[in-house]
């Protein structure tokens, strides 16, 4: 048995981009760097679980919330991937990779969010 929103696209992409995130950040060195690693861990892991647990809310209103801060945490990994591209923890190849990423995650969760709005018309 799954849960609906393990069909997800966007579910499924968040997963794996905090699965990228969590093996990248085992590369860091860890003193001095540790503020950033906890953040974009936790920012980055923060987007499936929003998902998850606005799937699972019975008003629209509160999936619809839900989504929103999933997609706010997209917007927080922005800064911190920039912060690791200028400390030299990642390369700019990397830093392009996972922005793109994050830019297709916004643009499905936006989706997501006026598609959250159709159905509840």
């Amino acid at each position: 048995m799954s849960f609906m929103f393990e069909k997800l696209e966007v579910y499924q992409r968040a997963v794996d981009l905090a699965e990228k995130i969590a093996a990248l950040t085992e590369t860091f060195p860890a003193k001095g760097y540790y503020h950033l690693i906890d953040q974009i861990r936790r920012a980055s892991l923060s987007i499936s679980l929003n998902i998850a647990e606005g799937n699972g809310r019975w008003h629209a209103k509160e999936r619809k919330n839900f989504f929103w801060i999933a997609r706010g945490s997209v917007f927080e990994c922005v800064p911190v991937l920039e912060l690791c591209r200028r400390q030299k923890l990642i390369t700019e190849e990397k830093h392009t990779e996972l922005k793109t990423e994050l830019e297709v995650l916004s643009k499905m969760l936006t989706a997501l969010i006026k598609g959250t709005d159709k159905r509840d018309q």
